[in-house]
């Protein structure tokens, strides 16, 4: 069960204003990618906010997590001040990789978080790899694995899979169903139901719905606690929707309008959390509205120390090398 309205309610509005602040920070990249800010390849997280804030606040200090290179809202969410996000991703000095890593390469020791990886479902052997160090360690630590339905039908994923079960490692896998991997429909992609994907390595799964972040706290509780209990990896099959194409460079012409503008009617994860901390939990409508306003003036300011931070100079090419 989700925790009692009296004692959690502040919990729950900083929750919204950290998906908030991811939604409101990816428009802004999408903003500097336009503008010629920021370059290379760019994967925007709007739509499938709540999956990684509701799934966060179970997380603990000695958990590990690891994604793809759909990555800022990770790194936000996780704790990493958004002006260096920013910065990195404008290829700045003074962001959280030195301006190296750019949009997909994002990582933070310090948060536990290992990327950011630029190779669809290369992240996910990576992350079998932190469960095992989570148990030879015996530091109670769960590995959180983040990949979508494209990197779902890569052959590392059951390598992985297999080995997770077979040595009973902590890991939970984090399947992240936005419908279109790259630009194909599942439905056209997989040849069968990805809620299965698991059953024949007995690795069990549970359904979620990624667009509902009460839904995706109370899942993801029940994934992490089953994990801690050294009952071995699970999936969470979680049902999301990312709003923008795959990448800045993807129209999306493989959908249509009216399907996008759908779901943001009627399942958007801020517009739902509003709806609900209003109307069940009797927060007042100006108090989120103002948490906006502030978020919105917050933006601008990281956006402005990414563009005016100075580029790395050249001799930082031959730095950070191990020969």
């Amino acid at each position: 069960m989700l925790p009692k309205q009296d004692e959690q309610i502040n919990i729950f509005l900083a929750l919204y204003r950290k998906m908030l602040m991811a939604r409101k920070f990816e428009e802004k990249v999408a903003q500097l990618y336009i503008q010629g800010y920021i370059s290379g390849f760019c994967h925007l997280y709007i739509g499938q906010e709540a999956v990684v804030v509701g799934i966060s606040s179970n997380i603990t200090p000695q958990d590990s997590v690891i994604t793809s290179y759909r990555d800022h809202a990770h790194m936000l969410i996780l704790g990493v001040e958004p002006k260096f996000v920013m910065a990195e991703l404008c290829g700045k000095i003074t962001g959280c990789s030195r301006g190296k890593g750019g949009s997909m390469h994002m990582y933070s020791k310090e948060h536990n978080f290992y990327g950011g990886n630029g190779i669809v479902g290369a992240q996910v052997p990576i992350g079998a790899g932190l469960a095992f160090a989570h148990k030879y360690k015996k530091d109670s630590g769960v590995s959180i694995v983040y990949f979508g339905d494209g990197a779902a039908n890569q052959g590392q994923v059951y390598e992985s899979f297999n080995m997770t079960m077979l040595w009973n490692l902590p890991v939970v896998y984090v399947l992240e169903n936005n419908r279109y991997a790259m630009g194909t429909a599942v439905d056209r992609s997989s040849g069968n139901n990805l809620k299965n994907r698991g059953d024949s390595f007995g690795i069990p799964t549970i359904l979620v719905d990624g667009m509902d972040l009460f839904d995706v706290m109370e899942k993801s509780k029940e994934a992490i606690d089953y994990v801690r209990a050294n009952k071995g990896p699970i999936i969470m099959h979680v049902d999301t929707y990312r709003y923008k194409g795959h990448s800045m460079s993807d129209p999306g012409t493989y959908r249509t309008r009216e399907e996008i503008d759908n779901i943001k009617k009627t399942r958007d994860p801020i517009i739902q959390c509003k709806q609900r901390l209003i109307e069940e939990y009797n927060i007042n409508q100006q108090e989120l509205e103002n948490i906006s306003n502030e978020i919105s003036e917050l933006i601008e300011d990281i956006a402005k120390f990414a563009i005016e931070s100075p580029f790395p100079d050249g001799k930082c090419l031959t730095e950070d090398i191990i020969l």
